[in-house]
């Protein structure tokens, strides 16, 4: 099946934006949804060859004594080191990249449309899979309370220095075809549902 074939949906907003819970409610309706992050740590911990590139770049700290993927160890070590981040970034991305296409032609044919959740992204049809782009968007402060509340373990710098090293909101919102705002006020179920029936109906929006 040729890319152009795909109606494939890729959603994405900065840390503490709420993108997992619009992708809850998007499964919940029906929608198969291929979440990158889940299926990165997952990879970290059972591919070995990643594994392999991790250990040799990050040292054997980066992972357990069990084989557990180290995440507090390695978040210590490439959000404070931009050039150690793109390195890290580079070794995951690639392996995401190809179970996610591989994920996406199984589920091709399961529903009128897919979901592909992703904190990285660029516009739709960039040299990706995406017919469009969603993005989850909330103020910076309220999402640094939320991960702060969430994540016990990292602390407001840690919280901060991700959002530095994400895309900025104006240079997501800049390639967004869709915007679902979870700022506490606007209704967000209701602006799912919504943009739900719009894709459903292949794209005729």
């Amino acid at each position: 099946m040729s890319n152009s074939q795909l109606k494939v949906v890729g959603i994405t907003g900065g840390i503490g934006s709420g993108k997992s819970l619009v992708c809850r409610i998007f499964r919940t309706l029906g929608v198969p949804v291929y979440e990158a992050d889940a299926r990165a740590k997952w990879l970290t911990t059972h591919d070995p060859v990643l594994q392999k590139d991790i250990l040799e770049l990050l040292g054997a700290e980066a992972y357990t004594p069990s084989g557990e993927y180290n995440r507090a160890y390695v978040a210590g070590r490439v959000f404070q080191n931009p050039n150690l981040l793109q390195k890290l970034n580079a070794l995951i991305h690639p392996c995401v990249r190809l179970d996610g296409a591989e994920w996406v032609q199984q589920h091709a044919s399961k529903a009128p449309y897919l979901l592909y959740e992703a904190a990285l992204m660029r516009a739709a049809g960039d040299g990706n899979l995406f017919q469009k782009i969603v993005v989850v968007h909330a103020p910076p402060e309220l999402r640094l309370r939320r991960v702060l509340s969430r994540d016990r373990h990292r602390s407001e710098a840690d919280v901060r220095a991700i959002m530095a090293s994400q895309l900025s909101d104006e240079e997501r919102l800049a390639f967004a075809d869709f915007i679902l705002e979870n700022n506490e006020q606007t209704p967000l179920l209701d602006a799912v549902l919504a943009l739900h029936g719009r894709l459903s109906l292949r794209f005729e929006v």
